[in-house]
């Protein structure tokens, strides 16, 4: 490539990043956030979480790389300097690991293990009914590449899955629902909730009382797309009011989720700090080298983002 590579992510993990980078191609130029050098040498980036006003930094920045599936984090405000490319990471370990993460998830509710755990530790021995897979009813908001591969692998497990979306999705075996006009039926049709939407202005507090509201009461909500999606105190009304049975809670509006915030102690309410799908980066450097040489050649990027959407 021509240029310089910033990359910026925690600095436990920024040496993991350069030596695979390097082993793939030995020639590039890479500086560690903040030891940037001159800022004009620098014509790509890939980062996490990066202060987004100080991309606006480097004159000759031509292409933003997501260290992750999600971008949301590089269009803060002030957002992506005009004129630069932005492109996301999709990866097999990324997707593998986030469907695992659903699966879990699911199963842990569906097949009672809270349950089933409290009476343990109460020394309780009561068999609870056998759970219904087969009318176990799973909605996925967002059938993107994370939720398309969630939903085939619960259907495979002989769930009732359907899938949610802004613009329409085939998908075998998973019946579909698009656009506003059809997300009352789609919540009304879930027994446990998962969203895997990317962060949008248009979906920036999809979770919230009215969701709640149209969605079966004793439902289960899981959400491991953003914390931006959730109104928190929606929740935890609709949790305190016995309308949702529980919630399994990966991201968060206000990460490390502060320690005094409710959701820790909750009985209703398991949390994990962000961590269900967690980029490797042996797994996807090659990517990230192909499109520095696509960037040089002129040629069309993989996964390319349309900044006038943010996904």
């Amino acid at each position: 490539m021509t240029g310089a590579l910033l990359v910026s992510t925690k600095p436990a993990t920024m040496e993991v990043w350069r030596r695979e980078l390097l082993a793939l191609d030995p020639a590039l130029d890479i500086r560690l956030f903040p030891e940037t050098g001159p800022v004009e040498d620098i014509t790509a980036a890939v980062t996490w979480n990066h202060p987004p006003e100080d991309l606006y930094r480097y004159p000759n920045l031509r292409l933003l790389i997501s260290m992750g599936a999600g971008v949301d984090h590089l269009f803060r405000p002030p957002g992506p300097p005009p004129g630069v490319a932005v492109v996301r990471l999709v990866d097999r370990l990324l997707t593998a690991a986030m469907s695992e993460y659903v699966l879990l998830a699911v199963l842990r509710h569906h097949r009672q293990a809270e349950i089933y755990r409290a009476q343990q530790k109460a020394r309780i021995w009561h068999e609870l009914p056998a759970p219904d897979t087969e009318n176990t009813r799973v909605g996925i908001l967002g059938l993107g590449t994370l939720g398309s591969d969630a939903a085939r692998k619960l259907a495979a497990l002989r769930f009732k899955v359907a899938g949610w979306s802004r613009t329409p999705k085939q998908l075998d075996g998973i019946e579909s629902f698009v656009g506003d006009a059809e997300m009352i039926k789609f919540l009304s049709r879930t027994d446990i909730l998962v969203c895997l939407l990317p962060l949008t202005p248009s979906t920036r507090g999809i979770l919230n009382a009215r969701t709640f509201a149209a969605l079966p009461r004793g439902a289960y909500v899981i959400n491991v797309a953003r914390g931006g999606h959730l109104v928190e105190t929606d929740l935890l009304a609709a949790l305190d009011s016995g309308h949702l049975s529980g919630a399994t809670l990966d991201v968060f509006e206000i990460e490390p989720l502060p320690g005094e915030h409710p959701f820790w102690g909750h009985p209703k309410v398991i949390v994990t700090p962000h961590a269900a799908s967690i980029t490797i980066p042996r797994s996807v450097a090659g990517q990230v080298v192909e499109n520095l040489r696509r960037l040089a050649a002129g040629e069309e990027l993989l996964n390319r983002v349309d900044v006038t959407v943010g996904y």
